[in-house]
């Protein structure tokens, strides 16, 4: 088998200029000046949501007529149903990150109709049941039978559910989901540093990940607050409720002339109507809560997680369905409920198992149908499998089965990884070709340059891979091993552990992400090998009419194009960028005429780009330098061979002197590099290329620069020296 992930074309670059900056401040101003009853201040939703919220403050201390208080019992009953029905259906709890202040909002709303149905209450409970509405006189007859001793005992009950039930579980949930949500935030940030720095995602999708971290940590914090709401609820209800029944039977017989027990019916009557009125949304709200906090990080609505799981087991089905069966010929249990129930249990476990391999047949007959495509493309592509492929990604058997399932995935990050090269390097690498390799041992893969193996790895399948760093080895079990594309510390565990060690803050890197990491970090270091002639062709054919003049003058007059793109390729062996061919051309058309050699004339280049290499190498605005210290920079020089015009012919040291420097220069760069510290070394211009061929072997990734080429206005900060 073999497949192609196509070419991704470079992404074009856009800024903004003065003008564009002007414009946007003209803008504002312009907007400024605008009358602020004709913006959107007053239109759209905001001015609702400032209306509702001062009607909620007016309820709490202006009297109320009792078709308002039923109006707004009935918009509580409403809006707490809506709020449930948002909760089940919902994919993820992201999708109601409003939910805390929508609980805060449902919360204060039942509080201020509580108080606003008291002061009705104890103000006018002498002049009957509807004296504080149809609402609280329905449910007192409805739900209570008239009997307020019902009622007492129902609302009870409610209270119970809600506060040490739903409410207790809830509130636990909420805090410990946002434990672990703020200790793994670390871990994610790493990983998608971690994506990102590889190629396998944008700046834009790094930004979009961050921003949903961001959303789901505040979310989670919030949930742990707000579970406090629905639990203060529950007790304002029941002490309101008490208050109202005290408070009435006082009133009434006091204030009222009435009976005590007269006055014990009729306010008992209607405060446990408004307790009922007002714990029934209550009720409803804390169920979406532990319906939302429970849900945690999966997606799919709660019906598609309970139907699909409960239905997914015809075992299960079929043995709950006996046990129906059995009861309903229990003496003294009516039959008919549990042989309804039994028997539609019954048809869901014998329907589901079909429902099943009807699924698994299509499925196997749609996967032999692309197998017996893909022999058929094999079979029609000898002559292409002749030609080298530029990279290559050699799969063994069992790794390679493993993959194709998540072949679009692989396809699609693959691409990105390419558009990132194009935007960051300036051309497109070639083509990837991904193959079987039955040679290979079943659970590794290789990767080949030109059809040369330059890297390989053994990944381990259903096992995830915990980049450990300085941090200690996780308490679950596994083995420690090094991870293949920075050889860093890492610790290999089965994938069942994956959500565990997340919780604890640790990295977790699947198979697929650390072969694309290893891929990517071999593409990087083999650029200069990709850059083919034509490739550098196509670059200069999108040259402007003005720098094809320039390109004309100095080739092949001054140097020819296999001389240029030897010096494209020096530039890319050390990881610098050709995307902008313009200063590039402008170097050497100054140093052409006067060198011949690329390697003098790509130290020329380099100087010229020194802004460029500098910015791509500092941390906000700031350089770290490693300097090679008086004695090693004597030395370097000391060795330098020149002919009578003064150019170096040779590099020659004395073997020891170079063990001792290796052995030194490792040793400061191991320091800083095990603290994560991003630096460059710094030696004299004639010693930079000899230096870098050297400490290449130790560091392949390590920037030398010489002191030219550190530009203007680039703040250094030392790290120390080589001496």
């Amino acid at each position: 088998m073999k497949q192609t992930l196509g070419a991704v074309p470079a992404a074009r670059l856009t800024g903004t200029g003065p003008m564009s900056v002007a414009k946007q401040e003209a803008d504002v101003q312009q907007a400024a000046a605008k009358p602020f009853i004709k913006g959107k201040f007053l239109t759209g939703s905001d001015i609702g949501l400032a209306v509702g919220i001062i009607i909620i403050l007016t309820v709490l201390f202006l009297p109320v007529p009792a078709v308002v208080l039923d109006i707004g019992l009935a918009f509580s009953i409403a809006f707490s149903v809506l709020i449930l029905m948002v909760a089940l259906w919902i994919q993820r709890p992201l999708d109601f990150s409003a939910f805390p202040t929508v609980l805060l909002i449902a919360t204060m709303m039942r509080l201020s109709l509580n108080i606003a149905t008291t002061r009705v209450i104890l103000t006018h409970g002498n002049e009957g049941y509807l004296a504080a509405g149809h609402v609280i006189h329905g449910f007192s007859q409805f739900v209570m039978g008239g009997d307020f001793v019902i009622g007492l005992v129902v609302f009870a009950i409610l209270i119970i559910v809600n506060f040490l039930v739903i409410t207790k579980g809830a509130t636990r949930i909420a805090e410990v989901g946002a434990r672990f949500t703020l200790d793994a935030i670390p871990g994610k940030q790493m990983a998608i540093d971690a994506d990102l720095s590889s190629g396998l995602i944008d700046e834009k999708e790094a930004q979009r990940r961050r921003r949903e971290l961001e959303e789901e940590s505040s979310f989670f914090g919030s949930m742990d607050g707000a579970s406090k709401f629905v639990r203060g609820d529950a007790i304002a209800g029941l002490i309101i409720t008490a208050v109202n029944i005290f408070g009435g039977i006082v009133i009434g017989a006091t204030r009222h002339g009435m009976d005590i027990s007269q006055a014990a019916d009729v306010f008992t009557k209607l405060s446990v109507g408004d307790g009922l009125v007002t714990q029934i949304p209550a009720l409803i709200v804390s169920l979406a809560a532990g319906l939302l906090v429970s849900k945690g990080g999966k997606r799919g609505s709660a019906d598609q997680a309970i139907f699909g799981q409960l239905g997914a087991y015809p075992k299960a089905l079929l043995i709950a369905a006996l046990l129906l069966f059995i009861l309903g010929v229990m003496p003294g249990l009516p039959a008919f409920p549990f042989f309804l129930l039994g028997g539609a249990m019954a048809f869901v476990g014998i329907a589901v198992p079909r429902r099943q391999a009807r699924q698994r047949e299509a499925d196997a007959a749609e996967a032999g149908k692309k197998q017996h495509e893909a022999e058929e493309q094999e079979r029609n592509s000898v002559k292409a499998s002749l030609e080298t492929n530029q990279i290559e990604l050699c799969l063994g058997k069992q790794l390679s089965a493993r993959l194709i399932a998540s072949q679009e995935e692989l396809a699609h990050r693959v691409n990105k990884m390419r558009r990132k090269f194009a935007q960051e390097y300036g051309f497109v690498i070639p083509e990837i070709k991904v193959t079987d390799d039955i040679a290979l041992p079943p659970k590794s893969y290789r990767i080949k340059i030109h059809g040369t193996a330059v890297a390989s790895h053994e990944l381990r399948v259903g096992e995830i891979l915990v980049v450990l760093g300085e941090r200690p080895v996780p308490s679950v079990p596994g083995e420690e091993v090094r991870e293949p594309a920075f050889g860093m510390r890492a610790y290999s565990v089965p994938e069942t552990f994956t959500a565990d060690l997340r919780r604890e803050g640790y990295m977790t890197v699947d198979n697929l992400s650390v072969l694309l990491t290893h891929l990517s970090e071999i593409v990087r270091n083999n650029l200069a090998q990709l850059l083919s002639y034509k490739d550098m062709r196509i670059l200069l054919d999108r040259l402007g009419p003005e720098y094809r003049k320039l390109l004309e003058d100095i080739c092949p007059a001054h140097i020819s194009y296999s001389g240029l793109q030897a010096v494209l390729k020096l530039l890319l062996a050390e990881r610098i960028s050709i995307r902008n061919l313009h200063p590039i051309l402008e170097a050497i058309a100054e140093i052409a005429p006067l060198v011949r050699r690329p390697e003098m004339i790509v130290e020329h280049v380099r100087m010229r780009m020194a802004q460029q290499i500098c910015g791509d190498l500092s941390d906000n605005g700031v350089l770290n330098v490693l300097r090679l210290g008086n004695r090693w920079d004597l030395v370097f020089h000391q060795s330098l061979k020149r002919d009578a015009k003064g150019e170096i012919v040779e590099f020659d040291i004395d073997p020891r002197l170079l063990e001792q420097f290796g052995t030194e220069a490792s040793a400061a760069i191991r320091k800083h590099f095990d603290n994560g510290e991003r630096f460059v070394l710094v030696s004299s211009p004639e010693a930079r290329p000899y230096i870098r061929m050297i400490i290449e072997r130790l560091f392949a990734t390590l920037p030398v620069l010489s002191h030219v080429e550190i530009a203007r206005g680039v703040e250094v900060k030392s790290l120390g020296a080589i001496s």
